[in-house]
């Protein structure tokens, strides 16, 4: 049975990729920090490492032992990246490091709609702000020199239940949340900005095929769609009974939330196409709407 380590296996997308491996055959050891999450984990199957990303020795050593690694606890992490690295130096054994596609995201503020599509092979220009992610992403994509199979999966908004401890993503529960809190919903600007979306489900099965398939020094977008903000609002807002869209100034929306979650979060442009893995991988997303998703299935 081979054994994959795991960063964030307590997390939205490292739960359901830990179910999904877990489910398809593979030993599962998840890096946790607490001991009542190492439990919560081991009923689920997965065998707990305690420790945190700044643990570089057992991560190295980690990485080491395993049959392959996935790191889904950060795309920021930079020393905890170059310590996997370490680990699985001249093995040709995989990394998949997770990144996110508001690396390119814009400074729209929610008031216009981006022309610019990426894909893999086009020319990526990152926002200075996501300039150290996109370094991290060659960073891994460079790993390849060394003897490592690594490859860098890039999800767009994911949404979706998850399979692991943590059911939730970050921007549709967000918005969510917060119109429950305000009797509102809430967007940045005018929500004529646009995301590419995927389903965690689909998410997950790039993972595995990507483990098993990917070849050295790869790049994967993951999307199956793509939606407005201001539809996206809608779409909540329908769901929840509510009656109003408000557009908040980016600027208040920052003084309230975070730069980083009014300007890249929820109010930037991210338009990307998964070409790559449809093409290489073979990757077929089952779900293309997160507005359906949001009308009919969000519990």
């Amino acid at each position: 049975m081979p054994t994959i380590f795991l960063t964030g296996a307590t997390g939205y997308i490292g739960g359901s990729v830990a179910a999904r491996l877990i489910a398809t055959g593979y030993r599962v050891r998840g890096l946790v920090r607490s001991r009542e999450n190492a439990a919560l984990l081991e009923a689920r199957g997965i065998d707990p490492v305690l420790g945190t990303l700044d643990d570089a020795d057992l991560l190295t050593s980690e990485a080491h032992a395993s049959d392959g690694v996935i790191n889904a606890a950060s795309a920021d992490h930079a020393e905890a990246v170059r310590a996997l690295i370490a680990g699985l130096r001249n093995s040709s054994k995989p990394l998949l490091h997770t990144s996110g596609s508001s690396v390119i995201g814009d400074d729209a503020r929610g008031n216009r709609r981006s022309d610019v599509v990426f894909d893999e092979d086009t020319p990526l220009v990152a926002n200075p702000m996501k300039q150290p992610r996109r370094d991290l992403d060659l960073a891994v994509i460079g790993a390849a020199a060394d003897g490592v199979r690594s490859a860098v999966i890039c999800p767009s908004l994911i949404y979706g239940v998850g399979k692991g401890l943590n059911p939730d993503s970050v921007q549709v529960p967000f918005l969510v949340a917060n119109a429950r809190e305000q009797g509102v919903v809430q967007i940045v600007g005018v929500g004529l900005n646009v995301w590419s979306h995927v389903h965690i489900d689909d998410v997950a099965a790039l993972y595995l095929l990507a483990l098993s398939k990917a070849p050295a020094g790869s790049f994967y977008f993951a999307e199956s769609g793509e939606a407005s903000f201001g539809e996206i609002g809608a779409a909540i807002a329908k769901r929840l009974g509510l009656t109003t869209v408000e557009s908040l100034p980016a600027e208040e929306a920052a003084k309230r939330w975070g730069e980083s979650k009014a300007y890249f979060t929820l109010g930037s442009n991210s338009r990307v196409r998964a070409l790559r893995a449809r093409r290489e991988l073979g990757w077929a997303p089952g779900h293309s709407s997160v507005l359906s998703w949001i009308t009919n299935d969000m519990p």
